[in-house]
């Protein structure tokens, strides 16, 4: 009896820490009275981040207890723990107050005269300031993709406080090389490959399905079915990638006579 009860309380904290530690991707949204587009959404826990939409909606990957920070230039800084609540309902719905910024006087510094030339050459002006100069923590790059981010952490060399090599020097995560051993590594950069793909033909597909199939009729039902045949090109990104719709479309009449050709094969 004492094992068995032993084995369920290991099975509870295990199943406890499962659950604890489970990601999912949060559906948000910011309400104020101003403009919530562009607001920076940043998982401080997990260093990920994203931006509102035009009209406050955001999504971004969190689990329990991580704490989300709003921040804008417009808007007072505020965060957010991620509760049990949140995370059943897999939404949070956050309100922002207007950031004043009052002066204490107001100085007029030089007097125009009018002559535009002379009053810019005149004029001691600064560089505009950002969320940084005032305080507000931030972030200017591309938000990685949840696959980009467990890339980055399966080959990163990174210090770590245990399961490590050290030496006099400090020690090294020894991680990458068991994932790198594994396949882990090589999995993951396919599926990064993949997504970036997947990503390019949706692009693809949005914006020029209704043009290309003006033109090169298709029934509605084997339309998405076509994109996919597309990508699953080898030269699907050297010939979309960054390209203009013109060397698109090319590639997309190209892949057309073959699937067309492929149609009437399976007919037969």
């Amino acid at each position: 009896m004492l094992k068995i009860k032993t084995l369920l309380l290991v099975v509870g904290v295990f199943g406890f820490q499962e659950a604890f530690s489970q990601t999912i991707e949060l559906l948000g949204r910011i309400e104020s009275n101003g403009d919530i587009e562009n607001i920076h959404v940043i998982n401080n826990t997990a260093q990920s981040f994203t931006i509102t939409d035009k009209d406050g909606h955001f999504k971004i990957p969190a689990k329990l207890s991580d704490t989300l920070i709003f921040s804008s230039i417009q808007y007072k800084l505020k965060e957010v723990v991620v509760t049990q609540t949140i995370i059943d309902n897999e939404a949070v719905f956050v309100t922002l107050n207007e950031h004043i910024n009052e002066l204490d006087e107001v100085v007029v510094g030089k007097i125009l005269t009018g002559d535009l030339l002379s009053d810019i050459r005149n004029m001691d002006a600064n560089a505009p300031i950002d969320f940084y100069d005032v305080g507000i923590p931030g972030y200017t790059g591309k938000p990685a993709t949840q696959s980009e981010r467990r890339l980055s952490e399966a080959s990163n060399f990174s210090p770590k406080a245990g399961g490590s090599l050290g030496g006099a020097g400090g020690s090294v995560s020894i991680a990458p090389i068991i994932n790198a051993i594994t396949g882990r590594t090589k999995m993951l950069k396919n599926r990064v490959k993949i997504e970036e793909k997947e990503s390019l033909m949706q692009t693809i597909k949005g914006r020029l399905a209704g043009d290309f199939f003006a033109s090169n009729p298709l029934d509605e039902s084997l339309q998405t079915d076509f994109f996919y045949f597309c990508a699953d090109d080898p030269n699907f990104v050297k010939h979309c990638k960054s390209q203009t719709d013109f060397k698109a479309l090319i590639f997309l009449r190209m892949k057309y006579k073959q699937y067309l050709a492929n149609l009437e094969d399976n007919k037969n």
